[in-house]
């Protein structure tokens, strides 16, 4: 579940047995802790939440020392997930009463946010960057050194909660009132569209963040490369009028009819 480093290991079988032994026992802690609330650190993954957005260095440092003194990479605590779990239920409901929606509607839309946004493109992304670290960005390519797919997946739950938050609570409070409303009207789409600069910009800086923390990892500035695109995007919103937050609006009363 975690990325790995292994300098005595020589590729032999029993290295590598031990190794997947090694990682499915943290694996089956880490479920086995989410029936264990007593057991979650809530307030250390409430402090982690805070400083992803203020200073999210801070978290990846903590990462380095959780290395160190646990020999893992990412979180061993799920208090983490339950939180952002929260967030992303709470947020949902509230984007069903925003846009006027019945009871039934509603849970539809949490079903679709829940399975296919968080969990679906989650998996979709999380494998494509497992993918892209291990085939490109390791500094040598030998089975020593490898980013797993479980730590791929805890930096985009990184990224994702300052998205969620921006999007799908912040941005609740301008939808009706501006965004909607005044639609074609250059505040309106000023306003969305640089929420939704803001939330992309988190998402891709916390990822390289991640992935930057890794020393087995080399180049990982091209993770920033997106930046010009994202810049681009947004330019090209304002001048022509573009509004992502009504598409968005209208993508989640489609999909719920």
């Amino acid at each position: 579940m975690l990325p790995t480093t292994s300098p005595h290991s020589n590729g032999d079988p029993s290295s590598r047995d031990a190794a997947r032994h090694t990682a499915g026992a943290k694996r089956y802690k880490y479920l086995r802790r989410l029936l264990h609330f007593r057991q979650m650190d809530f307030e250390f993954a409430m402090w982690q939440m805070l400083y992803l957005f203020t200073s999210p260095q801070r978290v990846y440092r903590n990462f380095h020392y959780r290395k160190q003194t646990k020999d893992q990479w990412a979180r061993d605590d799920p208090a983490f997930l339950v939180l952002l779990s929260i967030w992303l239920c709470v947020s949902t409901i509230g984007f069903g009463l925003v846009l006027d929606m019945g009871v039934v509607e509603t849970l539809k839309l949490l079903l679709w946010v829940v399975f296919v946004d968080c969990i679906g493109v989650g998996l979709l992304i999380s494998t494509l960057m497992w993918f892209i670290s291990n085939k490109y960005l390791l500094k040598n390519q030998s089975r020593n050194f490898d980013v797993e797919w479980g730590y791929a997946f805890d930096v985009h739950l990184n990224a994702f909660y300052p998205l969620l938050v921006i999007l799908h609570f912040l941005q609740l409070f301008f939808i009706n009132h501006l965004v909607e409303i005044n639609s074609d009207w250059f505040l309106g789409y000023f306003v969305g569209n640089t929420l939704w600069l803001i939330a992309i910009g988190y998402y891709l800086y916390i990822t390289f963040l991640g992935y930057n923390a890794l020393p087995f990892l080399t180049n990982t500035v091209v993770l920033l490369y997106p930046f010009a695109l994202l810049g681009l995007l947004y330019v090209l919103s304002i001048c022509l009028g573009w509004n992502f937050t009504q598409g968005l609006c209208w993508f989640y009363k489609y999909r719920v009819q």
